[in-house]
């Protein structure tokens, strides 16, 4: 099972491919890379997103606003509060917007926890190849000695509307889950134990070298 990673060592360079008139991915034709950012709740994955954004233009996708515009207009009677029910929603048709991505040539970052610890199967190499992955995680003692700066950054990219069942133990047990499970699944996780702002600065700086 891999061990979860320090965020100075997760990722290294890959090729990209555009769009034939079939619609299969060619080489020759272009580059595109695909950013998906998962992780825990608090763990930075909104800040991480929006500084990729700042940094190397590419486009953004919240799958966070995915989600409350299908809910909010009606298409689906699952509510926030359904996560599991709504990754099994939310992933397919993120999953096939971003072959959709790839196969037109277009960089596009994806941010949120809705997606699967064994989504790497959903893709085939032509595409997996234009995939950069981000798990964040924090380490329980990084929560233990950071916890309410955690909870005063909270709201530093999106304002978060309740933010009151955010607790050590709650959030220890978030971040376990999200380094359990996908590292059961063979995914690396990016694991911040000591200086948030030194680990994930790395970790943009090396992501699309």
């Amino acid at each position: 099972m891999p061990q979860p990673l320090s965020c100075l060592k997760m990722l290294r360079k890959s090729r990209g491919f555009q769009q034939t008139q079939e619609g299969a991915p060619d080489e020759e034709r272009g580059q595109a890379m695909i950013v998906l950012i998962t992780g825990a709740s608090h763990a930075g994955k909104t800040l991480l997103a929006q500084r990729m954004l700042e940094e190397y233009g590419y486009p953004y996708l919240s799958i966070d606003h995915l989600k409350m515009g299908l809910i909010r207009s009606g298409n689906t009677s699952l509510t926030p509060e359904d996560d599991e029910e709504l990754t099994e929603y939310l992933w397919p048709i993120v999953r096939e917007m971003v072959k959709t991505a790839i196969e037109n040539g277009q960089n596009l970052i994806v941010e949120g926890c809705y997606i699967p610890p064994w989504w790497r199967s959903d893709f085939d190499e032509r595409y997996l190849q234009h995939i950069r992955f981000v798990c964040l995680a924090m380490s329980d003692e990084y929560i233990d000695t950071h916890f309410d700066e955690i909870r005063s950054h909270g709201s530093d990219i999106e304002k978060r509307l309740d933010d009151s069942g955010c607790t050590r133990d709650s959030l220890k047990a978030d971040n376990r889950y999200y380094i359990e499970s996908f590292s059961k699944h063979g995914e690396q996780v990016a694991l911040i134990r000591s200086d948030y702002e030194e680990e994930t600065s790395a970790l943009l700086s090396t992501l699309l070298a």
